[in-house]
């Protein structure tokens, strides 16, 4: 979750693979709540996952908090259970996977926060596999 945008990737019907799904531009809370809401009934989600930004040894700094806060705010007014999940390096990771396909600057801006998304929930079913 950004600041300006919250990348977004939904899974197949089965929970095995995670497909990117749109980027949100943020605006305020209750225009950002609309558009989510818009998206977890068109998709019929049950579940929603949260990427966390820890700080490399594990704590939580100050966007981690500001992600918690906005779990809470999640969990409370659109009335679904949400997981927050690691997401340290997949920023990094999307880029580098995005660069590899020669994309340019202005074409990966515009996709990489959809890719960390996917790469965020497909970590999070891959760990439920292992459940």
């Amino acid at each position: 979750m950004g600041q300006q945008r919250i990348g977004l990737a939904i899974s197949d019907k089965l929970g095995l693979t995670a497909q990117g799904l749109s980027t949100l531009t943020r605006k305020d809370i209750e225009n950002d709540l609309c558009a989510l809401r818009e998206i977890i009934r068109a998709h019929k989600v049950k579940e929603i996952v949260v990427g966390l930004p820890l700080n490399m040894d594990g704590t939580l700094g100050k966007k981690a908090k500001e992600v918690v806060d906005f779990v809470g705010i999640l969990e409370q007014r659109l009335g679904y259970p949400v997981k927050v999940w690691d997401e340290r390096l997949t920023t990094l990771e999307a880029e580098a996977t995005l660069l590899a396909a020669d994309l340019s600057r202005k074409k990966r801006r515009k996709v990489v926060d959809r890719l960390a998304a996917q790469l965020i929930l497909q970590s999070y079913l891959d760990s439920k596999k292992d459940v």
